[in-house]
């Protein structure tokens, strides 16, 4: 075996590694070692028959974009079947999990019916761009590698949230909780607001003949991806809101799972900022947006990529 053979081998096995320990944490704790056996095996059957089958006779990835979502709702249904915790809370946090996940999935779906899929999304063409440059040849072995790493966070990184909370049975929202589902809603609400002014600009720009402008109005005048912004804050808020919960299991937990459990908890938000700006969201997004509009080179120059803030001069 050459070296750089070993090399890619190895990348991608780290890749799998934090979902791994992820699945060791919860699996050997004393809480959630059924709900994460029962969410691994809905979860790889999920993306087995949405994503996987379609992915290797079709080699396109886009139809994550209809697993992972799903994946979200059938978090918040596993919560509301087999959590045990005070009632408010498991229905509060499954209820997110459904909300966030119906409002993608059934977008996902109303695409793949209207044809949107059956080419290839642009940020997953951006990543055989990255395969390429790793050195990485076989497409079909990448795809399959790239859609269980969606899998695997949901079965894993990504439920995080959802567990601690569905199984804390204190009868009672502490403030952190109370402000982390505040947050969660002013956050969704933003994305859907960046959402719906990006349709509205891109609908005029058609009717005026204008495809080519770039979208620089109400919340894209302080950040070029606010629904991406937007996104990652509701994850942040249900970290947030999770705390209190992951408190009341130091007590309940061996010290070593319990460590386990805060570092995926704070996982969550670094895996969602490294998607949303590197993997599937701006980093791609603004690689075709440049070569696409001709004003997006200054637009990069005056309004920040992630994080709002005040327009600059050109």
């Amino acid at each position: 075996m050459d070296n750089s053979l070993l090399q890619r081998l190895t990348r991608r096995t780290i890749g799998y590694l934090p979902y791994f320990i992820g699945f060791i944490i919860l699996y050997f704790s004393n809480t959630f070692s059924h709900f994460v056996s029962v969410n691994a095996l809905l979860q790889i059957l999920l993306f087995l028959l949405v994503v996987c089958i379609p992915a290797y006779f079709t080699n396109r990835m886009s139809y994550v974009d209809i697993g992972w979502p799903w994946g979200l709702v059938l978090i918040g249904v596993l919560v509301l079947v087999l959590g045990d915790g005070y009632w408010l809370r498991r229905y509060i946090v499954g209820g997110m999990y459904l909300f966030a996940g119906l409002r993608m999935g059934v977008m996902a779906v109303f695409f793949l019916t209207k044809g949107h899929l059956n080419k290839e999304l642009k940020r997953y063409q951006f990543q055989r761009r990255r395969w390429k440059k790793g050195g990485y040849t076989n497409d079909t072995l990448s795809l399959q590698y790239e859609i269980m790493v969606q899998c695997f966070a949901n079965v894993t990184i990504l439920v995080m949230p959802a567990l601690l909370q569905a199984f804390n049975p204190q009868a009672s929202l502490s403030i952190l909780e109370i402000c982390g589902y505040v947050l969660w809603l002013v956050a969704f609400i933003m994305e859907h607001v960046a959402d719906t002014q990006k349709n509205n600009f891109l609908k005029q720009a058609k009717l005026d003949n204008n495809r080519g402008k770039c979208c620089n109005v109400g919340l894209w005048k302080y950040t070029r991806h606010p629904n991406y912004f937007a996104e990652w804050m509701v994850w942040n808020a249900l970290i947030l809101s999770s705390i209190s919960s992951l408190m009341y299991y130091y007590s309940m937990e061996n010290l070593v799972i319990w460590i386990g459990l805060a570092a995926a908890l704070l996982f969550v938000s670094r895996i969602m900022y490294v998607t949303l700006v590197y993997y599937t969201g701006a980093v791609p997004s603004e690689f075709y947006s440049v070569r696409k509009r001709p004003e997006y080179e200054e637009y990069q120059q005056t309004t920040n990529m992630f994080f709002p803030g005040k327009p600059k001069l050109s």
